[in-house]
């Protein structure tokens, strides 16, 4: 292996560009594609819609990426050709030994009618950055935080939207005179942890937030101000918080590596059926969440895989679909949930209580990882 060609500059990414770097330096070629300038924590998108920060403060440029055997390109990705390992870019094409697809879940807003032009979707920049503006404006009325169908990124963040926008409306003294409903297409909240679930459900009666469970918005009706579900029935509303569909790039789906939406995968290994092809993160079906956390996991399997091969060694175990996410609970307050998807017959989640030591512990979460992928 001389060419890694690395798709994407997020978790996955970055994590998979850092460890070749680490244990390889020089003696592999990493370049490292993405469109965007800056990578962006996903849970920081919540602190942005809220007014809790602003987006430049939370932007981290890929300029600032210096490490050996590294190269960022930002380029816009136009074709795939998994079979040759070949992508052609705005800029050119690229060749690769290892070419590895991490380029995440787009947002598909036309899957449901309405949603562009009567709803706010909140998991976008763009979107957190607008109802940043907006939300100062609604002092009254009836607010959805709605999910539009599955699988989602971060299971557990429409549950903290409901919860934070709770919050920000006490802290204006409006409450009172607002409704909070949360629509999800599962039946708990996170249902690999029934202890997690069960504190969010707490959580929302204690706060008065509508929780309909088992049902997805299946569009919305900007005349009539309305969120219509899939069993027909509707509710009406003041300010929609939608959570977009999700699928894979167009890209990716035009070349021809998809099933059913998504990039198939080894499980144990992250292989795609195209030799020397790899895909990790939201953008691959693995069996685990669509969250940073697990295509962080999977890019250290693959970047020890590809060392193994290099240097002739034994190489990793399988992927063990392990990770934490925190929640937050609002009022200050973040609890934790420690996941296992793969390792046993079925998944499992443990729940960590809302405290103080775990608002310290995501924040060097996302410390820890800027101080290593971007050395700041």
């Amino acid at each position: 292996m001389e060419r890694a060609v690395i798709l994407g500059a997020g978790f996955g990414g970055l994590e998979l560009a850092t460890a070749l770097s680490e244990t390889l330096g020089d003696e592999v070629d990493v370049a490292l594609i993405d469109e965007n300038d800056a990578f962006v924590f996903g849970y920081s998108k919540l602190d942005v819609m809220f007014g809790r920060t602003t987006l430049d403060a939370v932007r981290l440029p890929y300029r600032d990426i210096a490490k050996p055997g590294v190269r960022f390109l930002r380029e816009t990705i136009t074709a795939i050709d998994p079979q040759a390992r070949r992508v052609t870019t705005d800029a050119g094409v690229h060749e690769a030994d290892v070419l590895i697809v991490a380029l995440g879940a787009d947002y598909d807003l036309d899957a449901t009618p309405g949603l562009a032009e009567a709803g706010n979707e909140f998991y976008s920049l763009a979107g957190a950055e607008s109802l940043a503006e907006m939300l100062p404006g609604f002092s009254r009325g009836r607010a959805i935080v709605g999910v539009c169908g599955t699988p989602f990124k971060c299971p557990p963040a429409p549950s903290e939207a409901a919860l934070l926008l709770h919050d920000y409306l006490s802290a204006r003294g409006v409450r009172d005179a607002c409704e909070i409903s949360f629509v999800i297409p599962f039946g708990t909240p996170v249902p690999p942890s029934p202890d997690t679930s069960k504190a969010l459900v707490a959580a929302f009666a204690e706060r008065g937030i509508a929780f309909v469970p088992g049902r997805r918005v299946t569009s919305l009706d900007a005349g009539r101000s309305v969120a219509v579900l899939d069993d027909g029935s509707e509710m009406p509303f003041d300010l929609f918080l939608g959570v977009p569909k999700h699928r894979a790039p167009d890209v990716v789906i035009a070349s021809g590596m998809t099933e059913d939406g998504y990039v198939p995968v080894s499980s144990s290994t992250l292989e795609t059926r195209y030799p020397g092809v790899y895909a990790i993160g939201d953008v691959a079906t693995v069996g685990v969440p669509k969250a940073g956390v697990f295509a962080e996991g999977a890019a250290r399997v693959v970047a020890a895989s590809l060392v193994a091969t290099v240097r002739g060694s034994e190489p990793p175990g399988a992927y063990g679909g392990r990770g934490s996410c925190y929640v937050e609970f609002g009022g200050g307050r973040v609890g934790r949930v420690d996941v296992d998807f793969l390792s046993g017959p079925k998944p499992t989640g443990i729940f960590r209580e809302p405290s103080a030591t775990l608002v310290h512990e995501k924040q060097h979460f996302g410390s820890s990882r800027r101080a290593r992928w971007f050395g700041r």
